[in-house]
């Protein structure tokens, strides 16, 4: 596809967006006559006022200009006002549903995009590119249609009273466009690296201010805030180009116009001396004219700030066109709660050209607690993706309860899994509200039960607001101990009849991990539980424990078992012994 006709698609999807406002900027629409109508009229009746008023003297008519200035203002002012308020108003809904939909989209979006995306570059999308969009469709809308009706009004004008004076002024108009339209290509290039940039330091940001701690444990504020001076640094030098070219507009278009108003001037002069016409048809053309060049050169400034809004447009659409999670398929199943039965069949799996996990089999029984462990990149952990489908196995099938998992309808699969995971996100919200977050309609009597068998009720208790204390963003003002506890209790609350608890317990101290094990023991009864875990010692007491390597199962059996079969479990389990 060629960029003109891009670029033409991207305006025609940012209108699209307008379109449920039409009434709104139907109404704006009507006012904006009423401001091309009143420009009109100021150049209509300049020549009555230069050759009634001011050659002839004619007093009647001098004692009605200012009533007639002062009604001539209201009624433009007013105009002016219901025209911008609501082409406003229409712009700014549109932008809420863009922003809206961009949101919503990313969420569905699978977690592959998240893992080649940094956070930062789509917070950037979301806030910093449609804020651009905001202000220059605003802006533009505004602009475009005031200016337009103004211009074709001044223009019919000119037309309608000299049309040879008004031919040589419109010939300069079509010139003004070659520049005009190559300054925006250059402005709309530039900007949008300057909002590729963008994003680049919004992910600075949102990486420093979350992992604030290590910045502080290792004392590198100065490195990090040079790193944010560079990049910043990075987004002036494309921005301040576009401050270059934007500049250039307005001079080029002033040398361009003038050619047309001396044309003018010396042809309606050399016409007055002729007493061809009179000197009020000549100020009367002549003021057409100059206010006729007022608008052309607004919308040359618009196209300038249009080219930015597609810029920004570009990167939000780069979203809203990547392809969501598929869909439940057709005929889904509905998944009741599950007996707990679940079955890995020859599953293959590669991240790109990667191979994760190849011919992986494995039963588990309703109840039966499995331990999968292994060297860094075995595959544990894309076990624990698969069977929550945030990806989907190139090869083989998942089954729970005999049913392949890709027919089942996601809402259904979610609600008989529960996930402890060694990454304990809690968000900036009430422990309350973060307990009962998969139950929101879960009481607090159901949040406390909940919370005093993941052994969290003591210490919420001595908290200031108990259960409606807020914890910060990602729950800062927690131990790692409390955190967990808080997710455990969030799992239980979900009460979910498959379980799995991935590295729950990797970043715990020995006292906090007695406690976590205890409430995870609460957890696990009556549930089919898939564990991976680092220390061995918490998965000792497994029904069955899976040794990777590979992406392959080389190990299965109790712990006493594969200590008795010298592999590679037991050199697992001497090495962390000797540690």
């Amino acid at each position: 596809m060629s960029k003109s006709k891009q670029q033409k698609n991207i305006y025609l999807r940012l209108v699209s967006y307008a379109i449920p406002y039409r009434w709104v900027i139907a109404l704006s629409m009507v006012a904006s006559l009423g401001v091309a109508a009143s420009d009109a009229s100021i150049a209509y009746l300049v020549k009555p006022f230069v050759d009634d008023l001011i050659v002839a003297g004619n007093v009647d008519l001098a004692k009605l200009v200012p009533f007639l200035v002062v009604g001539l203002a209201t009624f433009k002012g007013l105009s002016r006002y219901i025209q911008s308020y609501n082409i406003r108003k229409a712009g700014q809904l549109a932008i809420q549903d863009i922003r809206n939909e961009v949101f919503g989209h990313s969420l569905r979006l699978p977690m592959s995009f998240f893992s080649s995306s940094s956070s930062g570059s789509l917070i950037s999308r979301i806030l910093n590119d449609v804020n651009v969009m905001q202000s220059a469709l605003a802006d533009v809308l505004v602009t475009l249609l005031r200016e337009s009706l103004t211009l074709v009004a001044l223009t019919g004008y000119a037309f309608y009273a000299d049309w040879k004076m008004a031919l040589m002024a419109f010939v300069i108009i079509p010139a003004t466009i070659w520049p005009a339209a190559a300054i925006g290509r250059k402005i709309k290039k530039f900007s949008r690296r300057g909002q590729d940039v963008m994003g680049t330091l919004t992910g600075v940001l949102e990486q420093s201010f979350s992992g604030i701690k290590v910045i502080k444990a290792f004392a590198t504020e100065e490195r990090e805030e040079q790193k944010f001076i560079r990049e910043n640094y990075g987004f002036f030098t494309f921005i301040r180009k576009t401050f270059r070219y934007s500049a250039a507009s307005a001079p080029v278009m002033e040398i361009m116009t003038s050619f047309g108003v001396a044309a003018v001037l010396w042809y309606g002069l050399g016409r007055v001396a002729d007493e061809a016409m009179t000197k009020g048809e000549l100020f009367s053309i002549l003021a057409a004219i100059l206010l006729m060049y007022s608008p052309l050169k607004r919308l040359i400034k618009v196209n300038n700030t249009m080219q930015k809004a597609v810029g920004a447009a570009e990167r939000v659409f780069e979203v809203l066109d990547s392809q969501i999670e598929t869909g439940d398929v057709q005929g889904a199943v509905e998944l009741t709660r599950s007996s707990g039965h679940v079955s890995f069949e020859n599953v293959g799996f590669a991240y790109d050209d990667e191979l994760v996990l190849r011919n992986f089999s494995v039963q588990a029984k309703p109840g039966e607690v499995i331990a999968l462990v292994g060297a860094s990149g075995a595959g544990k952990s894309t076990f624990i993706g698969l069977l929550n489908r945030f990806y989907d196995p190139q090869q083989g099938q998942i089954l729970i309860d005999g049913c392949d998992i890709r027919n089942l309808t996601r809402k259904s699969l979610h609600a008989n899994l529960a996930l402890v995971d060694q990454e304990t996100f809690l968000f900036n919200d009430t422990i309350a509200n973060n307990i009962r977050y998969g139950q929101p309609d879960a009481d607090l009597s159901q949040i406390e039960v909940a919370a005093k068998q993941a052994y969290a009720d003591e210490f919420i208790h001595q908290l200031p607001d108990g259960y409606e204390t807020s914890i910060g963003d990602r729950g800062v003002r927690l131990s790692g101990g409390q955190r967990q506890r808080l997710c455990i209790a969030r799992a239980i609350l979900c009460d979910a009849p498959i379980l799995m608890l991935d590295e729950a317990t990797s970043a715990l101290d020995t006292e906090s991990e007695a406690m976590v094990q205890q409430a995870l023991g609460n957890l696990m009864k009556n549930r089919t539980t898939f564990v991976i875990a680092h220390r061995l010692s918490t998965i000792m007491h497994a029904d069955r424990i899976l040794v990777l390597d590979g992406g392959e199962i080389k190990e299965s059996g109790t712990h006493q078992q594969l200590l008795e079969k010298s592999g590679l479990y037991k050199r697992f389990y001497e090495t962390q012994f000797r540690e």
